[in-house]
């Protein structure tokens, strides 16, 4: 890189840092191999595997913000950390509201504790939530099943749509109880030593046997078939 162009970024990167909001942020799992100072937008999308445009829409919001060298859009450490955070809230379905209420707490935060603590209870009441989902779920199976009981003709697939729990690999076992508690796909990788790649396929060959959309109906079939517990 030209010594102009390394003197561009750094200056961008150190007014960047001043003007941080964040002192603090709780630990979450980074990209690997995630490039140090400023990053352009399209290694910050392949990093965090999203589009451009979600990086938009979360400028937007507030959530991150770009800076730039020329005609370059770039993002500061900072931005990569709340990146990271952000993405850990979206794989548990976080709504971008409340993603939005987190990061602005977590500016007040004094500590690296406090940061972690505020973290934790967001993710204890989104664990509620999908709790309170789950339980919702099973009782409208449960009302759904009573009212098609009169008529013993009807032949109806049991809950796994025929699939056997047993099915499931132990590898995919282990990677359902990970999802289940909450990991994301790249803890899940490190967990299982697995490439990041690895481990996607793995989720969503979990997906495809529970005949689900995505992880978190596959989590919540699997809690109510007792293959998982809450």
């Amino acid at each position: 890189m030209p010594d102009g162009s390394k003197r561009m970024f750094a200056a961008a990167g150190i007014a960047s840092e001043a003007r941080s909001k964040y002192r603090f942020l709780p630990s979450a799992a980074l990209p690997p191999d995630i490039p140090q100072g400023p990053i352009p937008i399209a290694d910050m999308a392949n990093a965090f595997g999203v589009t451009h445009r979600t990086l938009h829409f979360y400028e937007e919001k507030g959530l991150i913000s770009a800076n730039r060298i020329g005609l370059m859009r770039v993002y500061d450490q900072d931005d990569v950390m709340r990146m990271a955070v952000i993405t850990v809230c979206r794989e548990t379905g976080m709504p971008i509201a409340v993603i939005q209420e987190l990061m602005d707490v977590l500016r007040s935060a004094a500590s690296q504790e406090e940061a972690e603590s505020i973290f934790h209870e967001a993710l204890s009441q989104r664990k509620r939530e999908l709790t309170a989902e789950m339980s919702t779920l099973h009782r409208q199976l449960q009302q759904v099943s009573d009212l098609l009981d009169y008529d013993s003709s009807l032949e109806l697939p049991p809950i796994n749509d025929n699939r056997d729990p047993a099915s499931l690999t132990d590898q995919e076992r282990q990677c359902l109880e990970l999802m289940a508690e909450g990991y994301s796909t790249q803890r899940i990788a490190r967990a299982l030593d697995l490439r990041h790649e690895e481990a996607r396929a793995l989720e969503a060959d979990i997906i495809m046997k529970f005949h689900t959309n995505n992880r978190f109906q596959a989590i919540a079939k699997a809690v109510l078939l007792g293959v998982v517990q809450a």
